[in-house]
């Protein structure tokens, strides 16, 4: 799940997924199987790279992750023919969702995720509705306190990594740092941190809400309808990611951490 306020959700859907790492096991190993089939060596495929490491940082099982590379490349059977899909519509005060599928029946998971909508009181829209007020761009976050080995990780010190790499832009939070790049580069500057031993929070191709696109929620009570139907979402097996434009005051979102404790 990613919103506007990118390090509050992150730690809300970090705190979810916990719960269901099974669920997650089996989208990071559906994502390798895709980058696998067009080349199985992460030492030279840099997506598959990406993915492998994704998969340690969720503490996914080295043999799941092996055995996702060889279904991916055909050694072992069961790489399903997955297709990708994209459902877009609103949830409560107008706030846009953005749902990402990787599907083996594309029929189950229209339904499926159109009884999520219907649930929350919402129906797909017409596509590119929502879509148009987002654009997809690589998202890396860092934390505030993370090392290189033993050097400290500086805005300075991104910025002569990341930027050189191709990065876009390099913004400092009270929480850490965000890298945005475009998608063509995003491997680049991936790889140019990995190779530099910066540690990452989250890195990935992303959905995020254009500038002046967003809804502001203070409201504690539409923040929870919102967070609630994205959780539904994101519970759905054919579901890899929800995107939304909700700008989610902190306040309201120490609210609903503190409840959910």
């Amino acid at each position: 799940m990613s919103g506007h306020s990118h390090w509050a959700t992150t730690k809300h859907a970090k705190a979810k997924t916990d719960a269901a790492r099974g669920k997650i096991f089996s989208r990071i190993a559906k994502e390798i199987m895709l980058a696998a089939k067009v080349n199985g060596d992460p030492n030279t495929n840099p997506a598959l790279r990406t993915l492998v490491e994704k998969g340690r940082k969720a503490n996914m099982p080295k043999d799941n992750i092996e055995n996702a590379i060889k279904k991916g490349t055909g050694e072992l059977a069961g790489a399903a023919a997955f297709e990708e899909i994209t459902y877009e519509g609103y949830a409560a005060g107008g706030v846009g969702i953005i749902v990402n599928v990787l599907t083996d029946n594309k029929n189950r998971a229209a339904a499926d995720v159109g009884h999520v909508f219907k649930r929350n009181g919402s129906d797909f829209a017409t596509r590119g509705a929502v879509s148009r007020n987002f654009e997809r761009k690589g998202q890396i976050l860092i934390a505030k306190d993370a090392m290189a080995g033993e050097t400290p990780v500086t805005e300075d010190f991104l910025m002569e990594v990341a930027l050189e790499a191709g990065a876009d832009d390099i913004k400092t939070t009270d929480e850490g740092f965000e890298i945005t790049t475009a998608p063509a580069d995003y491997q680049a500057v991936e790889t140019a941190l990995e190779e530099k031993g910066i540690p990452t929070v989250s890195s990935e191709i992303v959905y995020l809400p254009m500038e002046g696109t967003t809804v502001a929620v203070n409201d504690l009570s539409q923040a929870k309808a919102i967070l609630k139907f994205v959780d539904a979402l994101d519970e759905n097996d054919d579901v890899q990611n929800v995107y939304h434009n909700a700008d989610i005051s902190d306040e309201i979102m120490e609210k609903i951490e503190a409840e959910d404790k």
